[in-house]
């Protein structure tokens, strides 16, 4: 569609038009987009002088309306895929690359925001736009715009081909993934699988069958088992026949390393071009870089973690598997552990030790009923009310809820909640992204909207959606995120919410939700058996809370991994050379993993975190996090959990510090404000049982 007039995405305010964007619509509207930005940019380039407005009133009028065109592009390229939107979002994508980098290298730009930085008025800014100011300005360093000539041509040059890169890395995995799957026709090889595995591979069977086929049932089969997180994951733990393991496990851990799908030398690829851009800037790796925009000072600092980590793990990781070992043993199975077997004994010993498995207690947790759990904590910590807002907003799918958040009575911000797997369009794994920032507009205050998006179990039949355990906590995790963005009072977009927040602090909201999983009183209230709508028995609470710790060595171990090979890819690790990333991999796996690496692990071909996300050098974030995380709800612990005037005074100053504040302040800063102190390493370890 050429007529811009009507192209939903070039709306000037207002929630995204996702009844009506197309795929026709996205290179048109994002031409015009960048034609208008253009102008916006030359105009400001032309009379940019060191004062505030006349700077940020044009970038933030630019971010506004890539707000309205790119954002909801992005988005949907993510929960809606096609090879239409694929194709049509990688050939403007170069453009909008290039036109980032360009405000970023701005010389009369960043000359005059620099200007600020010395001016007379620095400390009349406020603390937002203090940040505002520097974070620019370090951006703008990182982006090359103190580079020239030769060297900037080949840094931006370096910016098109990583973000292209980045994409075919996202896509390859998403194929490759949906390119494999097992069909299973004989009813003995599903002895032991959960009811839910068998709707699941029955269900994606008939979406797929062809037409000569038989319909499928979930008792009769025949079940198509993929590489769907949703179903691996169970199949994994259930499956019996342990060639059918070791075949789907040899799959999984080789996904997009072969073939058309092949990612191998795009890692290599992308490794090459981060080193060039880092030395380009003066530093030594991009891990230095990385670190240049982050809460931990140093590699040092964060090798420091990982050394702390790794001597509380690996012994108690190695009683794991000697624990789960014995059991095979005593089960008749004499033979050493391989990778393939590992989710499966460790599945039985769980049932053995807390006699609950994810099956048994998925029956208790109604997807409603769970969000209802979540809605009333939140109102609870921090004074909040979610209500449904059904029809106010238009959605990209069926499945998708919208919901308004009140604060007294007052509207303080929304969120679409897109809920269930669907791996023939959606990504799989869980994220919170921004669809609107908190902002003053012409029109008032634009309250901030947020996406939450999950990848549960879909519902089967007539019967509610109901989750495992692992996915209550992930829906925990990202409403931590989104109320990180929506809780925000900060009016400058550019620190409002999860903005301007260092990388490895930013997910501080989202592990300090996920304690209140455990907390008897919210995790009770959120419970309701499916077929007699009794809550979770107190013995099986207790065995929740008792196994939350079960293999947290070996869990801890196994972030590690990712971590140190990450760190170590961005900074000792030279790419293309004889060296391959897999050697690096294999190396960190010799003090991280109890089992050798197997011959045949490419991991990293899949590893979408730091080859397409923003984990580069920045993977041990989640640890770090988890370090502030564990000592923030360690004061609600002192405060006393059963105390609810107790909890609603903590979770008050909780929101008034960290979530309020967005990246207004450092995090160590806002920390200390809510803390009194800097975070102590004991209280994670303490909580994962892991203090000797």
């Amino acid at each position: 569609m050429s007529d811009t007039t009507e192209n939903p995405l070039l709306q000037r305010q207002g929630l995204p038009r996702f009844d009506q964007i197309k795929p026709e619509h996205v290179i048109p509207a994002v031409k015009q987009l960048l034609e208008t930005s253009t102008r916006l940019l030359e105009d400001l380039e032309a009379n940019a002088t060191a004062d505030w407005d006349s700077i940020f009133g044009p970038l933030d009028e630019i971010d506004r309306l890539f707000e309205q065109t790119w954002k909801p592009i992005g988005h949907l390229l993510g929960v809606n895929n096609s090879p239409e939107l694929r194709q049509a979002y990688e050939t403007v994508l170069p453009d909008v690359v290039q036109f980032g980098l360009r405000i970023r290298q701005s010389e009369p730009i960043n000359k005059a925001i620099k200007q600020l930085r010395e001016s007379d008025n620095w400390d009349q800014f406020s603390s937002a736009r203090q940040r505002i100011i520097e974070q620019k300005i370090l951006s703008a360093k990182l982006a090359g715009s103190e580079l020239s000539g030769e060297q900037k041509e080949q840094f931006n040059r370096n910016a098109q081909d990583l973000s292209q890169l980045a994409t075919i890395f996202s896509n390859h995995v998403l194929d490759a993934t949906k390119a494999y799957s097992m069909k299973i026709t004989d009813i003995e090889e599903t002895e032991g699988w959960p009811a839910s595995l068998k709707n699941l591979t029955s269900q994606s069977f008939n979406a797929t069958r062809a037409e000569m086929e038989p319909v499928s049932t979930p008792e009769k089969g025949p079940w198509r088992v993929t590489m769907d997180v949703p179903v691996i994951q169970p199949f994994m733990q259930h499956c019996r026949n342990r060639e059918l393991r070791k075949q789907a496990h040899l799959v999984y851990i080789s996904r997009a390393s072969i073939g058309e799908f092949d990612n191998s030398k795009l890692c290599e690829r992308i490794l090459s071009l981060r080193k060039q851009q880092a030395r380009l800037l003066g530093y030594s790796n991009y891990a230095e870089m990385s670190l240049a925009e982050k809460m931990a000072p140093n590699v040092d600092a964060v090798m420091e973690m990982f050394d702390t980590l790794l001597n509380a793990s690996r012994e108690p990781a190695k009683q794991d598997l000697a624990d789960i070992q014995q059991l095979a043993e005593q089960n008749g199975f004499h033979e050493p552990l391989e990778h393939w077997d590992i989710a499966f004994w460790t599945e039985r010993l769980r049932e053995q030790r807390y006699e609950v498995t994810d099956e048994t207690l998925r029956q208790y947790f109604q997807h409603e009923k769970v969000l209802q759990g979540l809605f009333d904590l939140v109102r609870r910590l921090f004074g909040i009310e979610v209500r449904a807002a059904d029809g106010q907003a238009a959605l990209w799918n069926d499945d998708v809820r919208f919901f308004h958040v009140y604060d007294s009575g007052q509207l303080i911000a929304g969120f679409y909640y897109d809920p269930y797997s669907r791996p023939e369009n959606k990504r799989g794994g869980a994220w919170m992204d921004e669809c609107l920032n908190r902002r003053i507009t012409e029109n008032g205050l634009q309250i901030p909207i947020a996406y939450l998006v999950c990848n549960c179990t879909p519902p089967v039949g007539d019967q509610p959606a109901l989750m495992t355990f692992r996915e209550v906590e992930t829906l925990f995790h990202e409403f931590g995120h989104g109320l990180h963005h929506m809780l925000s009072e900060v009016d400058e977009p550019e620190v409002s919410g999860v903005n301007g927040v260092e990388w490895d602090a930013v997910e501080l909201p989202s592990q300090f939700m996920e304690n209140w999983c455990y907390h008897r009183p919210t995790l009770l209230a959120m419970t309701s058996h499916i077929e007699t709508g009794e809550p979770l028995p107190e013995d099986l609470f207790r065995k929740i809370v008792e196994a939350r710790n079960f293999r947290a060595g070996s869990n801890t171990l196994r972030q590690l991994t990712f971590g140190m090979t990450d760190m170590l890819l961005h900074t000792e690790y030279e790419p293309e050379q004889e060296q391959t990333v897999f050697d690096v991999q294999r190396e960190v796996m010799k003090k991280t993993s109890i089992l050798p690496m197997l011959e045949g692990d490419r991991m990293l071909c899949a590893f979408q975190h730091i080859f397409a996300g923003g984990y580069a050098a920045g993977y041990y974030s989640y640890k770090w996090a988890e370090v502030l995380a564990a000592d923030v709800f360690a004061a609600f612990e002192e405060a006393g959990l059963d105390d609810e005037q107790a909890i609603e005074k903590v979770g008050r100053k909780l929101r008034e510090t960290i979530f309020a504040r967005g990246g207004s302040q450092h995090p160590m800063e806002l920390f200390k404000q809510f803390r009194g102190r800097e975070p102590d390493p004991q209280a994670l370890l303490r909580q994962c049982g892991l203090l000797h």
